[in-house]
Protein backbone atom coordinates (compact mmCIF):
# COMPACT_ATOMS: atom_id res chain seq x y z
CA UNK A 1 0.00 0.00 0.00
CA UNK A 2 1.47 3.54 -0.92
CA UNK A 3 1.74 5.88 2.02
CA UNK A 4 1.51 9.54 0.41
CA UNK A 5 3.92 11.98 2.46
CA UNK A 6 1.94 14.80 4.40
CA UNK A 7 4.68 17.63 5.69
CA UNK A 8 4.99 16.77 9.08
CA UNK A 9 4.35 20.31 11.45
CA UNK A 10 7.08 22.08 12.29
CA UNK A 11 6.52 23.83 15.73
CA UNK A 12 3.23 22.59 18.16
CA UNK A 13 1.76 25.95 16.83
CA UNK A 14 1.32 24.80 13.59
CA UNK A 15 -0.76 21.46 14.86
CA UNK A 16 -2.39 23.51 17.40
CA UNK A 17 -5.77 22.17 16.23
CA UNK A 18 -5.31 18.77 16.28
CA UNK A 19 -3.65 19.34 19.64
CA UNK A 20 -6.34 21.51 20.75
CA UNK A 21 -8.87 18.48 20.07
CA UNK A 22 -6.20 15.89 21.37
CA UNK A 23 -5.81 17.59 24.83
CA UNK A 24 -9.57 17.61 24.71
CA UNK A 25 -9.70 14.13 24.79
CA UNK A 26 -7.91 13.12 27.61
CA UNK A 27 -9.14 15.96 29.82
CA UNK A 28 -12.46 14.22 29.17
CA UNK A 29 -10.76 10.99 30.72
CA UNK A 30 -8.92 12.49 33.63
CA UNK A 31 -11.83 15.36 34.27
CA UNK A 32 -14.32 12.48 34.01
CA UNK A 33 -12.54 10.18 36.55
CA UNK A 34 -12.50 12.80 39.21
CA UNK A 35 -15.07 15.16 38.84
CA UNK A 36 -18.07 13.19 40.58
CA UNK A 37 -16.02 12.07 43.06
CA UNK A 38 -16.68 15.07 45.57
CA UNK A 39 -20.73 14.30 44.86
CA UNK A 40 -20.91 10.90 45.87
CA UNK A 41 -22.29 12.04 49.34
CA UNK A 42 -25.03 14.15 47.34
CA UNK A 43 -25.45 11.52 45.05
CA UNK A 44 -25.82 8.32 47.81
CA UNK A 45 -28.75 10.92 49.79
CA UNK A 46 -30.21 11.69 46.61
CA UNK A 47 -30.48 8.59 45.04
CA UNK A 48 -30.93 6.70 48.54
CA UNK A 49 -27.76 4.65 47.38
CA UNK A 50 -25.75 1.97 49.47
CA UNK A 51 -22.40 2.22 50.15
CA UNK A 52 -21.64 -0.63 47.46
CA UNK A 53 -24.06 1.13 44.88
CA UNK A 54 -22.07 4.95 45.49
CA UNK A 55 -18.05 2.45 44.53
CA UNK A 56 -19.66 1.26 41.47
CA UNK A 57 -20.60 4.73 40.04
CA UNK A 58 -17.46 5.89 40.45
CA UNK A 59 -15.72 2.35 39.47
CA UNK A 60 -18.30 1.80 36.43
CA UNK A 61 -16.53 4.04 33.89
CA UNK A 62 -13.46 3.12 35.43
CA UNK A 63 -14.60 -0.96 34.94
CA UNK A 64 -15.64 -0.53 31.52
CA UNK A 65 -12.84 2.03 30.09
CA UNK A 66 -10.14 0.17 31.13
CA UNK A 67 -12.07 -3.57 30.07
CA UNK A 68 -12.58 -2.23 26.35
CA UNK A 69 -9.49 -0.03 25.44
CA UNK A 70 -7.49 -2.77 24.01
CA UNK A 71 -10.26 -4.09 22.21
CA UNK A 72 -10.97 -0.49 20.68
CA UNK A 73 -7.45 0.04 20.13
CA UNK A 74 -7.32 -3.01 17.68
CA UNK A 75 -10.21 -1.63 16.13
CA UNK A 76 -9.42 1.69 15.55
CA UNK A 77 -6.11 0.40 14.17
CA UNK A 78 -8.07 -1.73 11.86
CA UNK A 79 -11.25 0.76 10.33
CA UNK A 80 -9.04 4.11 11.50
CA UNK A 81 -8.42 6.30 14.53
CA UNK A 82 -9.69 9.14 13.70
CA UNK A 83 -13.20 7.51 12.23
CA UNK A 84 -13.33 5.20 16.13
CA UNK A 85 -12.68 8.59 18.15
CA UNK A 86 -15.02 10.97 16.45
CA UNK A 87 -17.33 8.43 16.93
CA UNK A 88 -16.69 8.11 20.53
CA UNK A 89 -17.08 11.47 21.13
CA UNK A 90 -20.47 11.18 19.57
CA UNK A 91 -21.62 8.16 21.79
CA UNK A 92 -19.71 10.61 24.74
CA UNK A 93 -22.37 13.74 24.03
CA UNK A 94 -25.37 11.69 23.90
CA UNK A 95 -24.54 9.82 27.00
CA UNK A 96 -23.73 12.82 29.50
CA UNK A 97 -27.07 14.61 28.41
CA UNK A 98 -29.14 11.27 29.23
CA UNK A 99 -27.81 11.69 32.67
CA UNK A 100 -30.61 14.81 32.70
CA UNK A 101 -33.18 11.51 32.89
CA UNK A 102 -31.31 9.88 35.55
CA UNK A 103 -33.74 8.96 38.38
CA UNK A 104 -32.11 6.10 40.11
CA UNK A 105 -28.40 4.80 41.08
CA UNK A 106 -28.83 1.60 38.62
CA UNK A 107 -29.39 4.44 36.09
CA UNK A 108 -26.10 6.32 37.00
CA UNK A 109 -24.42 3.46 36.84
CA UNK A 110 -25.81 2.60 33.34
CA UNK A 111 -25.00 6.05 32.12
CA UNK A 112 -21.20 5.34 33.51
CA UNK A 113 -20.64 2.34 31.51
CA UNK A 114 -21.76 4.38 28.29
CA UNK A 115 -18.92 6.73 29.09
CA UNK A 116 -16.69 4.46 29.61
CA UNK A 117 -17.25 2.69 26.24
CA UNK A 118 -16.46 6.54 24.93
CA UNK A 119 -13.56 6.77 26.30
CA UNK A 120 -12.64 3.10 25.50
CA UNK A 121 -13.22 4.60 21.52
CA UNK A 122 -11.28 7.92 22.10
CA UNK A 123 -8.79 8.25 24.87
CA UNK A 124 -5.69 5.76 23.90
CA UNK A 125 -5.51 7.82 20.06
CA UNK A 126 -4.47 10.84 21.68
CA UNK A 127 -1.31 9.90 22.62
CA UNK A 128 -0.91 7.71 19.78
CA UNK A 129 -1.54 10.68 17.33
CA UNK A 130 0.15 13.12 18.85
CA UNK A 131 2.63 11.18 17.89
CA UNK A 132 1.84 10.26 14.61
CA UNK A 133 1.39 14.94 14.14
CA UNK A 134 5.22 14.99 14.18
CA UNK A 135 8.95 13.34 13.11
CA UNK A 136 10.62 15.24 15.43
CA UNK A 137 11.38 13.76 18.74
CA UNK A 138 11.68 16.59 20.50
CA UNK A 139 7.88 17.73 19.25
CA UNK A 140 6.86 14.75 19.98
CA UNK A 141 7.57 14.62 23.78
CA UNK A 142 6.80 18.35 24.17
CA UNK A 143 3.11 17.42 22.66
CA UNK A 144 2.75 14.37 24.93
CA UNK A 145 3.56 16.61 27.64
CA UNK A 146 0.75 19.29 26.37
CA UNK A 147 -1.54 16.58 26.42
CA UNK A 148 -0.89 14.58 29.87
CA UNK A 149 -0.77 18.44 31.62
CA UNK A 150 -4.13 18.99 30.18
CA UNK A 151 -5.46 15.75 31.66
CA UNK A 152 -3.57 16.48 34.92
CA UNK A 153 -5.19 19.61 35.39
CA UNK A 154 -8.47 17.96 34.38
CA UNK A 155 -7.70 15.07 37.07
CA UNK A 156 -6.77 18.39 39.55
CA UNK A 157 -9.64 20.80 39.15
CA UNK A 158 -12.48 17.65 39.27
CA UNK A 159 -12.85 17.84 42.87
CA UNK A 160 -12.84 21.27 43.11
CA UNK A 161 -14.72 22.02 40.23
CA UNK A 162 -17.60 18.99 41.20
CA UNK A 163 -17.44 21.22 44.64
CA UNK A 164 -18.33 24.52 43.51
CA UNK A 165 -20.76 23.61 40.66
CA UNK A 166 -22.42 21.86 43.78
CA UNK A 167 -23.32 24.81 45.61
CA UNK A 168 -25.29 26.41 42.61
CA UNK A 169 -26.69 23.56 40.65
CA UNK A 170 -27.77 19.62 40.72
CA UNK A 171 -25.23 17.14 41.05
CA UNK A 172 -26.27 15.99 37.04
CA UNK A 173 -24.55 19.11 36.05
CA UNK A 174 -21.20 17.15 36.83
CA UNK A 175 -21.77 14.62 33.85
CA UNK A 176 -22.75 17.81 31.46
CA UNK A 177 -19.44 19.30 31.44
CA UNK A 178 -18.59 16.34 29.38
CA UNK A 179 -20.79 18.18 26.31
CA UNK A 180 -18.81 21.27 25.46
CA UNK A 181 -15.44 18.81 25.66
CA UNK A 182 -16.90 16.48 23.44
CA UNK A 183 -17.99 19.39 20.98
CA UNK A 184 -14.52 20.76 21.33
CA UNK A 185 -12.53 17.46 21.01
CA UNK A 186 -14.97 16.54 17.57
CA UNK A 187 -14.48 19.47 16.01
CA UNK A 188 -10.63 19.46 16.95
CA UNK A 189 -10.05 16.34 15.47
CA UNK A 190 -12.03 16.49 12.83
CA UNK A 191 -10.57 19.64 11.27
CA UNK A 192 -6.78 18.89 12.64
CA UNK A 193 -6.37 15.15 12.16
CA UNK A 194 -6.62 13.77 8.87
CA UNK A 195 -7.71 10.04 7.74
CA UNK A 196 -5.69 7.15 8.77
CA UNK A 197 -3.71 6.16 5.56
CA UNK A 198 -1.88 2.87 7.08
CA UNK A 199 -4.61 1.02 8.20
CA UNK A 200 -3.76 -2.96 9.57
CA UNK A 201 -5.50 -5.35 7.43
CA UNK A 202 -4.13 -7.82 9.55
CA UNK A 203 -6.78 -10.37 11.33
CA UNK A 204 -7.73 -9.10 14.79
CA UNK A 205 -8.00 -11.15 17.97
CA UNK A 206 -11.33 -10.97 19.32
CA UNK A 207 -11.32 -13.21 21.38
CA UNK A 208 -8.48 -12.38 23.26
CA UNK A 209 -10.02 -8.97 23.91
CA UNK A 210 -13.17 -10.75 25.23
CA UNK A 211 -11.01 -13.03 27.38
CA UNK A 212 -9.06 -9.96 28.61
CA UNK A 213 -12.33 -7.62 29.23
CA UNK A 214 -13.96 -10.55 30.89
CA UNK A 215 -10.90 -10.80 33.40
CA UNK A 216 -10.59 -7.39 34.05
CA UNK A 217 -13.79 -6.79 34.64
CA UNK A 218 -15.10 -10.02 37.38
CA UNK A 219 -11.30 -9.17 39.10
CA UNK A 220 -13.09 -5.79 40.04
CA UNK A 221 -16.83 -7.78 41.30
CA UNK A 222 -15.29 -10.25 43.04
CA UNK A 223 -14.02 -8.30 46.10
CA UNK A 224 -17.77 -6.35 46.25
CA UNK A 225 -19.14 -10.07 45.93
CA UNK A 226 -17.46 -11.64 48.83
CA UNK A 227 -18.34 -8.43 51.02
CA UNK A 228 -21.98 -8.89 50.37
CA UNK A 229 -21.74 -12.35 51.37
CA UNK A 230 -23.19 -13.30 47.98
CA UNK A 231 -23.30 -17.45 46.90
CA UNK A 232 -21.47 -16.64 43.67
CA UNK A 233 -18.42 -15.09 45.42
CA UNK A 234 -15.69 -17.99 45.32
CA UNK A 235 -17.54 -18.85 41.77
CA UNK A 236 -17.13 -15.63 40.21
CA UNK A 237 -12.95 -16.06 41.91
CA UNK A 238 -12.75 -19.30 39.80
CA UNK A 239 -14.26 -17.71 36.49
CA UNK A 240 -11.28 -15.27 36.76
CA UNK A 241 -8.76 -17.13 37.09
CA UNK A 242 -9.82 -19.69 34.50
CA UNK A 243 -10.07 -16.30 32.23
CA UNK A 244 -6.57 -15.13 33.22
CA UNK A 245 -5.03 -18.49 32.11
CA UNK A 246 -6.83 -18.52 29.26
CA UNK A 247 -5.96 -15.08 28.32
CA UNK A 248 -2.33 -15.80 28.55
CA UNK A 249 -2.82 -19.26 26.63
CA UNK A 250 -4.58 -17.07 24.06
CA UNK A 251 -1.67 -14.85 23.82
CA UNK A 252 1.15 -17.06 23.47
CA UNK A 253 -0.34 -19.46 20.85
CA UNK A 254 -2.87 -17.22 18.63
CA UNK A 255 -1.43 -16.23 15.06
CA UNK A 256 -1.74 -12.63 15.89
CA UNK A 257 -2.91 -11.89 19.38
CA UNK A 258 -4.62 -8.76 20.71
CA UNK A 259 -1.44 -7.92 22.86
CA UNK A 260 2.33 -10.00 22.19
CA UNK A 261 3.01 -10.45 25.72
CA UNK A 262 6.65 -10.17 24.65
CA UNK A 263 6.25 -6.43 23.86
CA UNK A 264 4.74 -6.06 27.42
CA UNK A 265 7.64 -7.99 29.00
CA UNK A 266 10.09 -5.72 27.71
CA UNK A 267 11.79 -4.45 30.93
CA UNK A 268 11.19 -0.52 29.46
CA UNK A 269 7.45 -1.16 28.84
CA UNK A 270 6.69 -3.55 31.94
CA UNK A 271 8.45 -1.14 34.29
CA UNK A 272 6.77 2.19 32.98
CA UNK A 273 2.88 0.42 33.21
CA UNK A 274 3.73 -0.58 36.90
CA UNK A 275 4.91 2.93 37.63
CA UNK A 276 1.98 3.91 36.21
CA UNK A 277 -0.07 1.58 37.96
CA UNK A 278 0.69 2.66 41.19
CA UNK A 279 0.20 6.38 40.67
CA UNK A 280 -3.93 5.33 39.54
CA UNK A 281 -3.95 2.98 42.60
CA UNK A 282 -3.01 5.56 44.53
CA UNK A 283 -4.76 8.82 42.99
CA UNK A 284 -7.96 7.17 42.95
CA UNK A 285 -7.95 5.72 46.31
CA UNK A 286 -6.85 8.79 48.36
CA UNK A 287 -9.15 10.96 46.56
CA UNK A 288 -11.83 8.67 46.99
CA UNK A 289 -10.77 8.03 50.89
CA UNK A 290 -10.01 12.07 51.30
CA UNK A 291 -13.76 13.06 49.56
CA UNK A 292 -15.39 10.89 52.04
CA UNK A 293 -13.49 12.45 55.52
CA UNK A 294 -13.98 15.76 54.77
CA UNK A 295 -17.78 15.68 53.95
CA UNK A 296 -18.93 12.73 56.14
CA UNK A 297 -16.38 12.52 59.15
CA UNK A 298 -15.47 16.09 59.55
CA UNK A 299 -19.15 17.15 58.15
CA UNK A 300 -17.32 20.41 55.44
CA UNK A 301 -19.84 21.08 53.05
CA UNK A 302 -19.29 20.03 49.24
CA UNK A 303 -17.34 23.62 48.54
CA UNK A 304 -15.53 23.51 51.23
CA UNK A 305 -14.10 20.03 50.75
CA UNK A 306 -13.27 21.09 46.95
CA UNK A 307 -11.12 24.01 48.62
CA UNK A 308 -9.79 21.62 50.57
CA UNK A 309 -8.45 19.28 47.32
CA UNK A 310 -6.95 22.78 46.20
CA UNK A 311 -3.46 21.67 47.42
CA UNK A 312 -2.85 19.07 44.84
CA UNK A 313 -4.54 21.09 42.71
CA UNK A 314 -2.23 23.68 42.87
CA UNK A 315 0.63 21.38 42.67
CA UNK A 316 -0.79 19.58 39.37
CA UNK A 317 -0.94 22.92 37.68
CA UNK A 318 2.12 24.65 38.21
CA UNK A 319 4.65 21.55 38.76
CA UNK A 320 5.28 21.31 34.89
CA UNK A 321 8.13 23.85 34.68
CA UNK A 322 10.04 22.09 38.10
CA UNK A 323 9.31 18.75 36.44
CA UNK A 324 10.85 19.25 33.64
CA UNK A 325 14.07 20.38 35.27
CA UNK A 326 13.76 17.70 37.36
CA UNK A 327 13.90 14.68 34.79
CA UNK A 328 16.64 16.83 33.13
CA UNK A 329 18.79 16.74 35.96
CA UNK A 330 17.63 12.87 37.71
CA UNK A 331 17.09 11.54 33.83
CA UNK A 332 13.92 9.30 32.86
CA UNK A 333 14.57 6.59 35.01
CA UNK A 334 16.20 7.94 38.36
CA UNK A 335 13.19 10.39 38.14
CA UNK A 336 10.12 8.32 37.26
CA UNK A 337 11.55 6.19 40.62
CA UNK A 338 11.96 9.39 42.85
CA UNK A 339 8.24 10.44 41.78
CA UNK A 340 6.75 6.74 42.23
CA UNK A 341 8.29 6.74 45.75
CA UNK A 342 6.65 10.24 46.34
CA UNK A 343 3.54 8.79 45.82
CA UNK A 344 3.79 5.89 48.28
CA UNK A 345 4.93 8.07 51.15
CA UNK A 346 2.25 10.06 50.31
CA UNK A 347 -0.10 7.18 50.88
CA UNK A 348 1.73 6.19 53.84
CA UNK A 349 1.54 9.59 55.25
CA UNK A 350 -2.40 9.59 55.10
CA UNK A 351 -2.81 6.02 56.12
CA UNK A 352 -0.98 6.81 59.70
CA UNK A 353 -1.35 10.41 59.99
CA UNK A 354 -4.84 11.53 58.03
CA UNK A 355 -7.23 11.70 61.01
CA UNK A 356 -4.90 13.70 63.21
CA UNK A 357 -5.74 16.89 60.82
CA UNK A 358 -5.81 18.77 58.04
CA UNK A 359 -2.34 19.83 57.43
CA UNK A 360 -1.54 15.93 57.41
CA UNK A 361 -4.35 15.47 54.70
CA UNK A 362 -2.84 18.41 52.88
CA UNK A 363 0.93 17.17 52.85
CA UNK A 364 -0.44 13.61 51.58
CA UNK A 365 -1.82 15.10 48.73
CA UNK A 366 0.88 17.33 47.93
CA UNK A 367 3.83 14.35 48.04
CA UNK A 368 0.76 12.21 45.61
CA UNK A 369 0.04 15.13 43.31
CA UNK A 370 3.93 15.64 43.09
CA UNK A 371 4.58 12.12 42.19
CA UNK A 372 1.95 12.18 40.00
CA UNK A 373 3.47 15.04 37.68
CA UNK A 374 6.81 13.16 37.41
CA UNK A 375 5.23 9.73 36.64
CA UNK A 376 2.70 10.86 34.46
CA UNK A 377 5.56 13.08 32.54
CA UNK A 378 8.68 10.30 32.01
CA UNK A 379 6.67 6.76 32.31
CA UNK A 380 4.16 7.23 28.84
CA UNK A 381 7.34 7.82 27.34
CA UNK A 382 8.96 4.80 28.13
CA UNK A 383 6.63 2.85 27.49
CA UNK A 384 6.02 4.16 23.81
CA UNK A 385 10.28 4.22 23.69
CA UNK A 386 10.37 0.27 24.46
CA UNK A 387 8.21 -0.64 21.59
CA UNK A 388 8.37 -0.53 18.13
CA UNK A 389 7.21 2.55 16.33
CA UNK A 390 3.92 0.29 14.40
CA UNK A 391 2.84 -0.13 17.32
CA UNK A 392 2.66 2.79 19.78
CA UNK A 393 -1.44 2.63 19.22
CA UNK A 394 -1.40 -0.21 21.47
CA UNK A 395 1.17 1.30 23.62
CA UNK A 396 -0.83 4.35 24.68
CA UNK A 397 -3.91 2.01 25.37
CA UNK A 398 -1.64 -0.21 27.49
CA UNK A 399 -0.43 2.95 29.31
CA UNK A 400 -4.21 4.02 29.97
CA UNK A 401 -5.33 0.49 30.65
CA UNK A 402 -2.89 0.45 33.47
CA UNK A 403 -3.63 3.75 34.81
CA UNK A 404 -7.72 2.96 34.49
CA UNK A 405 -7.99 -0.24 35.81
CA UNK A 406 -5.47 0.77 39.13
CA UNK A 407 -7.29 3.43 39.62
CA UNK A 408 -10.65 0.93 39.78
CA UNK A 409 -9.03 -0.82 42.09
CA UNK A 410 -7.81 1.95 44.48
CA UNK A 411 -11.65 2.85 44.47
CA UNK A 412 -12.31 -0.82 44.78
CA UNK A 413 -9.58 -1.31 48.35
CA UNK A 414 -10.87 1.77 49.74
CA UNK A 415 -14.83 0.99 49.28
CA UNK A 416 -14.31 -2.45 49.94
CA UNK A 417 -12.51 -2.02 53.37
CA UNK A 418 -15.17 1.06 54.64
CA UNK A 419 -18.19 -1.56 53.70
CA UNK A 420 -16.36 -4.38 56.01
CA UNK A 421 -15.52 -2.03 58.79
CA UNK A 422 -18.35 0.47 58.64
CA UNK A 423 -21.20 -0.15 60.26
CA UNK A 424 -24.80 1.49 58.91
CA UNK A 425 -25.27 3.28 55.67
CA UNK A 426 -22.60 5.30 55.14
CA UNK A 427 -23.77 8.86 53.23
CA UNK A 428 -26.60 9.37 56.36
CA UNK A 429 -26.22 12.09 59.00
CA UNK A 430 -26.10 12.08 62.47
CA UNK A 431 -23.04 9.65 62.64
CA UNK A 432 -22.98 8.05 66.42
CA UNK A 433 -18.96 7.88 68.22
CA UNK A 434 -18.94 4.27 67.14
CA UNK A 435 -19.28 5.04 63.48
CA UNK A 436 -16.58 7.96 63.58
CA UNK A 437 -14.05 5.16 64.96
CA UNK A 438 -14.89 2.66 62.42
CA UNK A 439 -14.67 4.99 59.43
CA UNK A 440 -11.16 6.52 61.04
CA UNK A 441 -10.12 2.57 61.51
CA UNK A 442 -11.01 2.29 57.96
CA UNK A 443 -9.18 5.10 56.73
CA UNK A 444 -5.91 3.73 58.19
CA UNK A 445 -6.40 -0.04 57.06
CA UNK A 446 -7.58 0.99 53.20
CA UNK A 447 -4.81 3.38 53.15
CA UNK A 448 -2.02 1.43 54.59
CA UNK A 449 -3.51 -1.62 52.27
CA UNK A 450 -3.18 0.75 49.67
CA UNK A 451 -0.09 1.76 50.21
CA UNK A 452 1.27 -1.79 50.46
CA UNK A 453 0.39 -2.11 46.84
CA UNK A 454 1.67 1.12 45.77
CA UNK A 455 5.02 0.16 46.93
CA UNK A 456 4.97 -3.18 45.75
CA UNK A 457 4.56 -1.83 42.29
CA UNK A 458 7.35 0.46 42.54
CA UNK A 459 9.73 -2.10 43.68
CA UNK A 460 9.23 -4.31 41.21
CA UNK A 461 9.11 -1.35 38.34
CA UNK A 462 12.39 -0.18 39.70
CA UNK A 463 14.50 -3.37 39.56
CA UNK A 464 12.94 -3.95 36.36
CA UNK A 465 13.96 -0.98 34.92
CA UNK A 466 17.25 -1.44 35.79
CA UNK A 467 17.22 -4.42 33.18
CA UNK A 468 16.76 -2.43 30.33
CA UNK A 469 19.98 -1.07 29.83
Amino acid sequence: MTVHAVPSPRSLREAWIALAGLSAVFLFEMLDNSILNVALPTIGRDLHASTTALQWVSNSYAVVFGGLMLVFGAVADRFGRRRVMLAGLALLGVASLATLFVTSVGGLIAVRSVMGVAAAMTTPGSIALAFRLFQADDLRVRAMTLISTVGLVGLAVGPPLGGFLLAVAPWQALLLVNVPIAVLAFAGIGRGVGPDTDLHRGPADYLGGVLGTVTIVLALVVPTLFVEGSGLAWAAAVLTVVAAVAYVVRARTAKHPLLDLKLVAHPLVSAGLAYKAATGLAAAGLTYLVTLQLQLDWGWSPALAAAGMLPQVVVLIAAGPVVTRFVEWAGLNRGVWLGALAVVAGLAAYALFGRLGYLSVATALVLVAIGIRVVGAVAGVNVLKGLPENRTSIGAALVDTASQVTSAAGVAVSGTVLAVLFAGGIAQPGWSAGQTAQFERAVTVGGLTLTAMAGALVAWAYFRARHAH
